[in-house]
């Protein structure tokens, strides 16, 4: 093994690390020491490989945010944009209830470092962060090109991200319960609220998202 492969496989094992320690323990579990001792090595390992914690932070929540793409990547392409659209939701707020604490420090430490998702007037993403928001304006953009939903597809995917994110953040905190019946109760509701402020019809919004009642 090269000197390089050897570096790299050493930065991967010090980030799949600190995803372990900081699902344990949170962020407070985070130090220097017992991530070189997860990974049988000196303290030294995260500032040879890093140059510090900081450095090291960021690169696990790059590595969150491509775990984020990965799973939104799974949600295909039907006849239905706005369907697929609040799977995209789905797959986001799924990504947030397996990894809490990841999802977490991901989003401060984008903002930290100026990768904010939310900047919405670069076309091409440059950033893993930047890119999974790009995921969001491609479904988008299928919408309205279906003719579901109008408006700009950077400003329209701003909303929804804006939307369930702070869904997710919420249920993350404890206030929606146990469980999916946040899903059912809020985050469903909130999508065709959401989606028909947007020009979608409410009949259409909620077949999308499997919420047609028995009168319609």
């Amino acid at each position: 093994m090269s000197e390089r492969t050897r570096g790299e496989h050493t930065r991967t094992q010090l980030v799949e690390a600190a995803i372990r320690l900081l699902a344990d323990g949170g962020a407070e579990a985070l130090q220097a020491r017992k991530l070189a001792a997860e990974i049988g090595a000196s303290t030294m390992a995260v500032y040879t490989h890093f140059g510090g914690m900081a450095a090291l932070m960021e690169a696990v929540a790059r590595e969150g945010f491509r775990r984020l793409i990965a799973n939104m990547a799974t949600v295909g392409q039907t006849d239905d944009p706005v369907a697929d659209l609040y799977r995209l939701a789905l797959a986001y707020r799924q990504t947030a209830v397996e990894h809490p604490e990841l999802f977490t420090l991901m989003f401060r430490a984008a903002g930290a470092h100026g990768h904010a998702v939310g900047d919405l007037l670069k076309k091409d993403p440059d950033t893993e962060a930047a890119a999974s928001f790009h995921g969001m304006v491609a479904a988008v953009a299928r919408a309205i090109d279906a003719g579901r939903l109008q408006g700009d597809p950077l400003v329209v995917a701003s909303q929804v991200w804006s939307a369930v994110h702070g869904y997710v953040t919420l249920e993350l905190l404890g206030h929606f319960g146990r469980g999916d019946r946040g899903v059912a109760e809020v985050l469903a509701p909130l999508c065709v609220t959401l989606v028909v402020g947007l020009g979608d019809s409410p009949a259409a919004a909620r077949a999308s998202v499997g919420l047609v009642t028995t009168t319609e």
